[in-house]
């Protein structure tokens, strides 16, 4: 069924005489062009186009011969190469969305209200590519986007430092724990602290973008430029980072790595279910692990525990 390579930017005709050569393995242009009834010259114009495309290979000699490139390897190399094609584009359309945000700003408006959550998205991404020395969050469900963050990893290598406070909340939500340190190994600084009833990005403390609420059914946000309001923003994260229970605990003590993670997830006022959905545990086997924990320790409760095991080192 010729067209469906269509998306990876093959041409149905192109892939016509691709699966003809896969029957064959090899074959010249005159060979296919007696079995799909189209003249040699047009034949040859699409091997050479599969040619670069990286479908086929020539055969050396004097004859043009071409041999089939095996498929699973060679359209999943293909389908890289569009992949990244349309990553440039995206980054051009990325570049563009800048520049008419600039346009805009030159009014000089401190707040612009994005309505959507497409225009969320954007200026999400424009935020984190305009930033030069550090992104500062404080991150909570619900999320009107995914919850992974490609572009992080991209800015990180760069040089911009990431600092994200998150509630519990967001914890709970599948792959979020997993998502963050993977993060946290590519440098971000993450921390926890219950009671967080805001979600905020700030780039560089000139830039900020604020949902102006959890309701997923419209969504708003504030892009806010210099002003007051942007500076007690910075203050009230500045405080929330300073109260938060860091999630990179140190590794060179003897403590288990799952104990570690299960003090972390403690002090951060996740409830049981949660703790042990995100260890992968059941709730009798996690609370088992906190008895012994609480006995390792010397700890009544978790709240000694978890002031024990910061005294230790073990957890920030």
């Amino acid at each position: 069924m010729s067209g469906e390579l269509t998306a990876a930017g093959v041409d149905p005709f192109d892939e016509e005489v691709y699966r003809a050569i896969l029957t064959r393995h090899q074959a010249s242009p005159a060979e296919l062009a007696t079995d799909l009834g189209h003249s040699a010259d047009r034949i040859a114009r699409a091997l050479d186009r599969l040619r670069e495309q990286g479908l086929v290979g020539r055969l050396s000699g004097s004859r043009r011969r071409y041999a089939a490139i095996e498929p699973q390897a060679a359209v999943t190399a293909l389908v890289r190469t569009r992949a990244a094609e349309l990553d440039q584009v995206q980054a051009a359309a990325a570049r563009l969305s800048a520049l008419f945000a600039s346009a805009h700003a030159g009014r000089g408006e401190e707040i612009e209200i994005a309505d959507g959550s497409e225009a969320l998205g954007r200026w999400f991404v424009q935020l984190q590519q305009e930033a030069r020395e550090e992104i500062i969050t404080l991150d909570r469900p619900p999320y009107a986007l995914t919850t992974s963050n490609p572009v992080e990893k991209t800015a990180m290598a760069r040089g911009v430092q990431y600092r994200a406070i998150y509630a519990p909340e967001a914890l709970e939500w599948p792959g979020v724990l997993g998502d963050i340190r993977e993060l946290i190994r590519h440098g971000e600084q993450a921390r926890v602290l219950p009671g967080l009833r805001v979600k905020v990005a700030i780039a560089d403390r000139r830039l900020a973008l604020m949902p102006l609420s959890l309701d997923l059914t419209r969504v708003r946000a504030a892009v806010i430029r210099p002003s007051t309001l942007l500076d007690a923003l910075v203050d009230y994260w500045e405080l929330a980072w300073r109260q938060a229970v860091p999630l990179d605990a140190p590794a060179d003590d003897s403590l288990a790595e799952d104990d570690r993670a299960l003090l972390t997830l403690l002090v951060s006022g996740l409830k049981d279910e949660a703790i042990a959905r995100q260890l992968g545990w059941s709730v009798r086997t996690m609370r088992r692990r906190i008895s012994r924990l609480h006995d390792l320790l010397g700890a009544a409760n978790r709240f000694q525990a978890g002031v024990i095991a910061v005294k230790k080192g073990w957890i920030e």
